[in-house]
């Protein structure tokens, strides 16, 4: 068995962005393949704007996507506007997969958890994460639905939508960037992880952002080392895989940049954690 990764070209948009995520799908997908991971590309199924109106105000969509209101990077760009189907809809497609198989699943993407209802921000549009959690809770009978966002930054409009909506007790969450940003907080946080897996464990799948920006030397991050991240990771995906509990994961935030301009730093990160995954469930 391979890791299903649910990606196509249309997820893919080049804004004019200090942010690298909205190109980094293909980037991400390319590395993983020429570092051997055992993976296999499906391609997902795009969200209806049905999806997107569920977790978010219908007026805010209708408008970034007829390009009358600025998008997450700030701008009116169409090939934004025209990925954020796909990106939301490679969340949901994974989390379905994920919760099908019982196993686990990638949507190679970024840029969901700073939307809010009515809103978007720090290079998110749409919140594919309440996008998919709505989805499974509505169309598809989930019971509860469970995020952990393990990237730097707090996942505000995560909060925002589910407080909005009612659903704080069916979409549970977790972001660590409410709490953990010091370099002396890593110990803690890894103690600290496997019981935050557990607390989810019962529910029908999990989201998980696995965010490559609470490196050390991410310019907009710095907590956790190269070793510190691919432990973060590894306690994941084996604490769910003893639980039985399905996960769906991405990508999330990262901005490093080497000596050349390219984002060879994060994408390093990426393939540390797509081999934790494959590691974990034995997948080749």
């Amino acid at each position: 068995m391979k890791l299903e990764v649910f990606y196509c070209d249309e997820m893919v948009a080049h804004p004019s962005s200090f942010s690298p995520s909205a190109g980094k799908p293909a980037q991400v997908v390319d590395a993983w393949r020429t570092h051997g991971l055992p993976i296999e590309v499906v391609r997902p199924s795009s969200v209806g704007v049905q999806d997107l109106h569920r977790a978010h105000d219908p007026l805010y969509v209708d408008d970034v996507l007829a390009l009358r209101r600025a998008n997450g990077f700030g701008d009116r760009s169409a090939g934004v506007a025209s990925s954020l189907a796909w990106t939301s809809g490679a969340m949901l497609s994974a989390a379905r997969r994920a919760r099908a198989t019982r196993s686990v699943a990638v949507a190679p993407c970024s840029g969901f958890h700073h939307a809010g209802w009515d809103r978007g921000a720090g290079f998110c549009t749409f919140n594919g994460l309440m996008v998919a959690a709505l989805a499974l809770r509505e169309l598809d009978g989930a019971a509860s639905v469970g995020i952990l966002d393990c990237d730097m930054h707090e996942g505000d409009g995560t909060d925002d939508i589910r407080r909005r909506l009612g659903e704080s007790g069916q979409i549970r969450h977790f972001t660590a960037g409410a709490t953990y940003h010091r370099p002396d907080q890593a110990a803690s946080f890894l103690a600290r992880l496997p019981a935050i897996v557990a607390s989810m464990s019962d529910c029908d799948v999990l989201l998980y952002q696995a965010g490559a920006d609470p490196h050390v030397q991410d310019p907009l991050g710095g907590w956790l080392t190269d070793d510190e991240l691919r432990r973060r990771d590894e306690i994941v995906f084996e604490s769910a895989r003893r639980f039985g509990l399905p996960v769906a994961w991405n990508l999330a935030g990262g901005y490093q940049r080497d000596s050349n301009g390219t984002i060879a730093p994060v994408l390093a990160i990426h393939v540390a954690t797509a081999r934790a995954c494959v590691e974990a469930y034995g997948l080749r």
